[in-house]
């Protein structure tokens, strides 16, 4: 059976990493991440023209920029809103 990890906040990590930030054997060897390969997305040709029209709208050039800043800003206001729900059910929690 695995133990239950301690699910630790933010700034309780925060003040983990400042006080052994110069304690070099606190530090495992250093992790490389590399980038996925983009990928495609298909959408209906219906959904595609609707997103242009909009990009045209709003005087974005090319189109694939405009999409990814709409998702970006989807993509944020997702994360705000899991963040702060997680953050609430902690606090429901007594965590």
């Amino acid at each position: 059976m695995k133990a239950k990890r301690k699910i630790r906040s933010e700034e309780e990590i925060d003040r983990i990493v400042t006080a052994q930030a110069d304690d070099e054997t606190a530090w495992g060897k250093p992790v490389k991440v590399r980038r996925s390969k983009s990928t495609s997305v298909s959408i209906p040709g219906a959904l595609a023209a609707q997103a242009a029209f909009f990009a045209r709208l709003h005087r974005e050039a090319n189109l694939d920029n405009w999409l990814k800043r709409i998702i970006q800003e989807r993509l944020d206001i997702e994360e705000a809103a899991f963040s702060g729900s997680r953050k609430d059910l902690l606090t429901k929690n007594g965590r």
